[in-house]
């Protein structure tokens, strides 16, 4: 199998056996996990279809978002850099990826025409609910990076399930300042904040938070400095690591090792992915399928 295909040969794609009918477009795009993911899931349902990678250049989107509409395709994934693109793209949009400002999975309706929705903040509730227990809605969340992206959708998401509070910080300290701003109407009486990402504030302020969220790629390299002061993890703490590479950052370590409990990124896409599926198909997904297929997939991968 082709690590992903292109527009020109996206028709190659729907001739495979079983037929492509689910994708992720992307550029770059062979990275991406969601194929090692989504095939056991279709397998397990005995869904006659298979799930492929397209790379795919912005100005190149909408054709090709039509060409599988076309050639019969269920829906797709979005990832880098078309996120925005496919808010634009799209027939009509979830109230909830409006207020996200990106959509990243499209399903094609029976009429032909194209829905998008967003599974980066649904993703980010059922991962909470399903690895620590606990409901976004009940907790007092640290978000570490919350200009933009994966960060920005979290905090977006923490704001509409009506947490009991949300501090953002970012290294940029006017971006984490305007995403706290839009969200002043779902979080008011200050319940939404931003702080200086310094050890002192930080120390200052971890005491009364629930969950800690590293919505950066801190972490995936030794080199990088440490995202909390030494000593402020204690056991009340839930941590939630966005990064996956390696599968124990060194906040994870630092957060087990004070008692707490931890996870990295990878139950997030595969919670993601859930949400996706179950968009598309209408039922349920094979969650232990989906686990197993990921986790097998970045064995591989290192």
């Amino acid at each position: 199998m082709f690590p992903f295909y292109t527009l020109d040969t996206i028709a190659e794609a729907a001739r495979l056996s079983p037929p492509a009918r689910l994708s992720v477009f992307g550029d770059p795009v062979s990275h991406s996990l969601s194929p090692q993911m989504h095939n056991p899931a279709l397998a397990a349902c005995g869904l006659d279809a298979s799930y492929v990678r397209f790379q795919v250049a912005s100005s190149d989107f909408l054709k090709a978002l039509h060409t599988i509409r076309d050639l019969g395709f269920t829906g797709t994934n979005v990832t880098i850099p078309h996120k925005f693109t496919a808010l634009e793209s799209v027939d009509e949009v979830d109230p909830a990826a409006q207020r996200l400002g990106a959509v990243n999975t499209i399903t094609f309706r029976p009429d032909g025409s194209t829905y998008g929705q967003n599974s980066d903040g649904p993703g980010f509730v059922r991962t909470v609910k399903e690895e620590f227990g606990a409901e976004v809605k009940d907790l007092r969340i640290l978000l570490l990076g919350a200009g933009g992206g994966a960060g920005g959708a979290v905090a977006v998401q923490s704001a509409l399930e009506g947490c009991r509070s949300l501090t953002l910080t970012n290294r940029t300290e006017n971006k984490a300042a305007a995403v706290a701003a839009s969200l002043s109407d779902l979080l008011p009486g200050g319940r939404c904040r931003t702080l200086p990402w310094t050890p002192e504030s930080l120390a200052a302020a971890l005491p009364d938070i629930d969950l800690i969220i590293n919505g950066t790629s801190l972490g995936m390299s030794p080199e990088d400095p440490a995202l909390l002061p030494e000593g402020t993890l204690t056991p009340q703490h839930l941590v939630y690591d966005m990064v996956y590479k390696p599968l124990t950052t060194p906040l994870v370590a630092s957060a087990r090792a004070a008692g707490a409990r931890a996870i990295n990124g990878l139950p997030m896409l595969l919670w993601q992915g859930v949400q996706s599926f179950e968009w598309w198909f209408q039922q349920p997904a094979p969650v232990e399928a989906m686990r197993q297929g990921l986790e097998a997939a970045v064995s591989r991968n290192g």
